[in-house]
């Protein structure tokens, strides 16, 4: 079974920018909030707690697709707007691994991203390789990268 990993991050007042939308490195903060659910809290949960160990960012690649403003019209009193995060795994070697990210605001899709992470020993100093359990654990959320559409205009 493979399936994308869904995350639901409330927005803060202090995100916005001074045109009043989510600021671009608000967006990687909201990656790592979903990442750090994924890795950390499920995989601890599924009996694997190495990730908080040591995983280190070797890259970020984020493509901003439209602006996500902070919406009172999508929030109550006791209800701050969220973005949906759906992250899923594309790729697994020996000692990285890629995350892929979509971003939605309400049905929109707002952003993608990618990053490319790499468990490391904390002590040592250095990387490591993915233990069997890490792989296992990461398993369920390969999924292919998304075929690009194109609207066929010039």
């Amino acid at each position: 079974m493979t399936d994308r990993f869904v995350y639901h991050c409330a927005l803060r007042w202090s995100d916005l920018d001074a045109y009043g939308h989510i600021t671009h490195a608000r967006f990687l903060t909201l990656y790592e909030e979903a990442r750090v659910a994924l890795m950390f809290i499920g995989g601890r949960a599924w009996g694997v707690g190495s990730f908080a160990d040591g995983v280190v960012i070797a890259r970020h690649e984020v493509d901003y697709l439209r602006p996500v403003d902070y919406s009172t019209a999508r929030t109550t009193a006791d209800q701050p707007p969220t973005v949906r995060i759906e992250l899923w795994v594309e790729d697994v070697r020996a000692s990285r691994f890629t995350i892929a990210y979509e971003l939605f605001d309400g049905e929109v899709l707002a952003s993608r991203a990618r990053s490319v992470l790499v468990p490391f020993d904390l002590a040592a100093k250095r990387s490591r390789r993915l233990s069997d359990d890490e792989r296992e654990f990461l398993r369920p959320y390969v999924l292919e990268p998304p075929v690009p559409t194109t609207s066929g205009r010039s």
